[in-house]
């Protein structure tokens, strides 16, 4: 029996019971997969087991129905019994600041981990911004040199010139095959003896800047830039800057390389209530609880369009974050009687279907854990039955 929790009120009721498979949506999912970790699907989906903690422990979240948030049960209710088969371990949905609605898949919980895969990316963006407001790093044009000097080795002298914002834009010009369904150096970049010197010596294909080719290994500088410029290792450095002041749990942690630097463009493990927050604390403008976690500004500048993305349906990019307008009940498959709108979208995005959705107009953050086909998968449940749950102001 699948597992759902829906319609959590201030008092902490949870209904449980069984859904009935739903109708497929195959035929309308996007083709575009992402090619990072393909072979690897199977078992980062495998649901980590984690000492049972309290409520207020685990979240401090307030739970509220969706009706007292203009969102539809009724359309949540069919969400539920749409997801069984689709892929979806869960699904978290945080309306103007409460959990409105969750779903689990049998064998997962509040408590699951699930690894986040290129949705770390946004998280080591964040952290990137929270080192230039405190000083070790000047800023995204600083010369990734400044930091990792072994690049000053490489005899093409045109990579001394790669920045910071180079890395965060996807723009280094280094050759790299990872997006879409082609070959892939994916397999020769995890077994390399170490990550930060083959991506080095990557040729360099284009100027730095000019075209943007998706690159994890872009991010795995960025993390190697954080842990030499604060002397801290990335999950220390989170730890203390974000996880902590936020209540995340302590059993969140990243993944390292041979070296023992921050997978930071894959390697977060995190329950879907704490990237919620994440979610949150973004739509909050960097701010949690009054305190500002994130500069207002880094948040504004991730956020926004820095260039046009890969060309495709993903949409434009940022800093490390993905940019896309979405509207109600775009693929067509649940259809509701409330008005079609469409949204500007922000999102974190990850191989297999890893997503924090974040809307600012509707104050609304969803985060999908998914074992998908297409990396794509979640999309259609998103736009028609989360953002068509929506019954206006």
């Amino acid at each position: 029996m699948v597992k759902r929790i829906f319609s959590l009120l201030c008092a902490g009721l949870i209904l449980m019971g069984g859904c009935q498979r739903g109708e497929g949506t195959a035929s309308v999912l996007p083709t575009e997969p992402l090619a990072e970790e393909r072979q690897q699907s199977s078992e980062s989906a495998a649901p980590q087991e984690t000492p049972q903690i309290s409520q207020e422990e685990r979240n401090n979240w307030t739970f509220d129905a969706p009706e007292n948030h203009h969102m539809d049960s009724a359309v949540l209710e069919a969400l539920h019994q749409a997801l069984p088969g689709s892929g979806i371990h869960g699904v978290v949905t945080v309306k103007d600041g409460v959990v409105i609605d969750q779903y689990y898949q049998e064998g997962y919980d509040e408590n699951s981990l699930f690894q986040l895969h290129s949705a770390s990316k946004s998280f080591t963006s964040a952290l990137i911004g929270i080192a230039v407001e405190e000083g070790y790093i000047g800023g995204v044009e600083d010369l990734v040199a400044d930091y990792l000097p072994q690049l000053l080795e490489q005899e093409d002298t045109e990579k001394h010139s790669l920045t910071l914002r180079h890395l965060l834009t996807h723009t280094s010009g280094l050759e790299w095959y990872e997006w879409g369904s082609g070959y892939s150096n994916w397999s020769e970049f995890r077994s390399a003896e170490n990550w930060v010197e083959y991506i080095l010596g990557r040729e360099l294909v284009h100027q730095p800047g000019t075209v943007f080719n998706y690159s994890t290994g872009n991010t795995h500088l960025l993390s190697a830039v954080l842990e030499a410029a604060t002397g801290m290792s990335q999950e220390e450095y989170c730890r203390a800057r974000l996880f902590d002041p936020m209540g995340i749990s302590q059993e969140a942690y990243w993944n390292t390389d041979p070296q023992g630097i921050a997978d930071g463009g894959n390697g977060l493990s995190i329950s879907l209530l704490d990237a919620a927050k994440f979610g949150q604390l973004f739509l909050e403008e960097g701010v949690w609880q009054g305190q500002q976690l994130v500069p207002e500004e880094w948040v504004e500048q991730s956020t926004s369009r820095q260039n046009p993305g890969p060309g495709d349906s993903t949409g434009a990019y940022g800093y490390q974050w993905w940019v896309r307008t979405h509207t109600t009940g775009e693929y067509g498959t649940y259809a509701t009687s409330y008005p079609t709108a469409s949204y500007e979208t922000y999102f974190a995005f990850g191989h297999g279907g890893q997503l924090i959705y974040v809307v600012p107009q509707l104050q609304l953050v969803t985060v999908f854990a998914s074992n998908c086909q297409s990396s794509y998968g979640p999309r259609p449940y998103f736009t028609d039955y989360i953002l068509n749950a929506y019954q206006g102001a």
